[in-house]
């Protein structure tokens, strides 16, 4: 099937993920941090105080994803949409509405589980679970969604800000989460639960098995496989928080910096749409140990990079590594798993990447009042991403192997 065919049959289903995964962006990092300075200002709270706000709340949404997310494999992502999109709005009006740190540290939870966590979660998992031969393309053309916010959001709400207090922005996200309602159940209107899916509907993981989450936890590639889901998560997630201090080390302008970050967006939606056509080619499997290549070699180069189109290089393999860590890991559950309990599994993942979204920003903190510059340990930080891409080669090559000896 040619792309545009493939793109004017399942426009529905597609424009629902792309949606979802667009509603995501009110609880992603690279959104809420453009509010940072005012927040920090009517709470009175330090860099410090905030980034425990911010981490204290993600860590505790990572905690309710573990359970949130075996929903969808139970209820229609119809259904989970339209509550996620009212979750999402009502987390907005309380951002809006916030008065105290507690109300501040709910608004920032409920942000992280129904935006990052659970709007993007129903969305690729839906895709994973309605598309075989072509999930990689579903997959991906679905996260184009939190692409196009990516691009699009914070310099808007920078702009608007100019105009009108922020509070106001934060109304305007509730009422267009609210939006989307009527418009999922438009677009969903012929989804089918996911108990009344066909048997041959369910594609089976390794060893022609449907894993469930206890199965998970007995098996060697998923130990193989964390260090690779925390890595970008959690050092994509610093290197956006401590950018102001990045720039400051280097003797840059921030504004030259951020100058940059098209390149970083641009490359990250070209690599997400080329590894969705890679997967359906060679697999997802196959690709998972080279999508933290790029950016291990993004951040050796950002480390020592004094030229400004050095730094443009490493944005782009940077961006490289996001887009295809959007499709390939997403694919590589159901194809390593199956699709039964997709949403059991998925979620797990997704807990650990907002864990690692958590963790992140503290960690090089800590180390940046310790002394040692970001800029000095983004060399530890690619020799991680190549440690942990090599961990997941030898844990694919290993249970393939097994996989191949029990079937």
């Amino acid at each position: 099937m040619t792309l545009a065919g493939f793109l004017r049959d399942n426009a529905p289903f597609l424009s629902a993920g792309a949606l979802l995964t667009f509603l995501s962006s009110f609880g992603q990092t690279f959104f809420i941090s453009v509010f940072a300075g005012e927040i920090r200002a009517e709470f009175g709270l330090s860099h410090g105080g905030w980034g425990a706000v911010y981490s204290a709340a993600t860590f505790a949404s990572a905690g309710v994803m573990i359970w949130a997310g075996v929903l969808t494999d139970r209820f229609r992502a119809r259904a989970l949409g339209l509550w996620v999109a009212i979750l999402l709005a009502a987390a907005a009006l309380t951002m809006a509405a916030a008065q105290s740190v507690a109300m501040l540290v709910l608004a920032v939870f409920l942000l992280r589980l129904a935006g990052q966590g659970m709007a993007f979660h129903i969305a690729i998992v839906a895709m994973a679970r309605w598309y075989v031969a072509l999930r990689g393309r579903a997959i991906s053309i679905a996260s184009l969604g939190v692409a196009a916010g990516e691009a699009f959001l914070p310099l808007t709400a920078v702009g608007l800000m100019a105009l009108v207090d922020w509070r106001l922005l934060w109304v305007g996200a509730a009422v267009l989460s609210l939006a989307t309602v009527p418009l999922l159940l438009r677009l969903l209107r012929l989804e089918r639960t996911p108990q009344s899916l066909a048997e041959d509907m369910n594609s089976a993981g390794l060893a022609g098995r449907h894993w469930t989450r206890r199965d998970l936890f007995g098996h060697g590639l998923f130990w193989f496989v964390l260090p690779s889901i925390l890595a970008p998560s959690a050092f994509s997630t610093a290197f956006f928080f401590h950018q102001v201090h990045l720039a400051e080390v280097k003797g840059w302008s921030h504004g030259a910096l951020v100058a940059l970050f098209p390149l970083f967006t641009a490359s990250a939606i070209a690599a997400l749409i080329l590894s969705g056509w890679l997967i359906d080619r060679l697999g997802a499997m196959r690709l998972m140990p080279f999508v933290l290549v790029p950016m291990a070699a993004g951040f050796a180069i950002l480390s020592n990079a004094e030229p400004i189109w050095l730094t443009a290089l490493a944005m782009a393999l940077m961006g490289a590594s996001q887009g295809a860590n959007s499709a390939v890991p997403a694919a590589f559950w159901a194809e390593a798993y199956g699709t039964r309990h997709l949403g059991a599994i998925k979620s797990l993942a997704t807990a650990i990447m907002v864990f690692g979204t958590a963790i992140g920003p503290v960690l090089t903190g800590v180390l940046i009042d310790g002394g040692l510059p970001f800029a000095d340990q983004m060399l530890w930080i690619a020799a991680y991403f190549l440690v942990s891409a090599g961990l997941v080669g030898v844990g694919v090559a290993r249970a393939r192997r097994l996989s191949a000896q029990t079937a």
